[in-house]
């Protein structure tokens, strides 16, 4: 069975974006940057939310061939182009894909926890969800989650979007065990693994 992995960046203070849904108020460093190369290397699968495909689709294609971009905002944007990726949206159709044709399609809310579960049983590696805050608490909770990666910041935001919904917030989360921690030279972030509902 593949795995689902969920990568995050976070704020100390639990914020998963800052107020006004500010994703840039949390510390993408290089440390960051490196972990997301990696995820998306052993993944050939990348399941995304809505909002957050239309900002990847606003924002990547165009990294690929930047002269500014550094070699590995290139090869990250080359990645998330070829990757298949597969968004959970009621309202996103075909024509929205542009220029990711060949490698996306949409699969409605009411059908994702089957069609997820389906392709978890296929072959392949990892399926990875980058942001996609909304999508991914529902797949935690529908027990679909395999690891949760969190690259925690030391910057704490006292507003934004909590980390985990309200539900978890009330009811608590799934069990999580930790798998590992690791930290980088010249950042204050540090990753966190863990493998959900053991």
């Amino acid at each position: 069975m593949r795995k689902l992995i969920v990568t995050n960046i976070v704020s100390l203070d639990g914020c998963y974006e800052g107020p006004g849904g500010d994703v840039m108020a949390l510390p993408m460093d290089n440390s960051f940057d490196v972990h997301n190369a990696e995820r998306l290397r052993a993944a050939d699968t990348l399941l995304l939310g809505r909002r957050t495909y239309e900002g990847f689709l606003a924002y990547w294609p165009q990294r690929a061939t930047a002269p500014e971009a550094t070699a590995l905002a290139r090869e990250t944007a080359r990645l998330n182009g070829a990757i298949e990726k597969v968004v959970v949206s009621d309202g996103l159709t075909p024509d929205a894909s542009s220029p990711w044709h060949s490698t996306t399609r949409f699969v409605r809310r009411a059908d994702a926890h089957r069609e997820i579960a389906a392709l978890k049983e296929t072959g392949g590696r990892e399926i990875l969800v980058f942001g996609s805050h909304i999508l991914w608490n529902d797949l935690l909770a529908a027990g679909l989650v395999d690891e949760l990666h969190l690259m925690i910041g030391p910057t704490a935001l006292g507003t934004g979007t909590p980390l985990f919904t309200k539900a978890f917030r009330a009811e608590g989360i799934p069990p999580l065990r930790l798998l590992s921690t690791r930290t980088a030279e010249h950042s204050d972030n540090i990753l966190v693994r863990y493998a959900a509902g053991t």
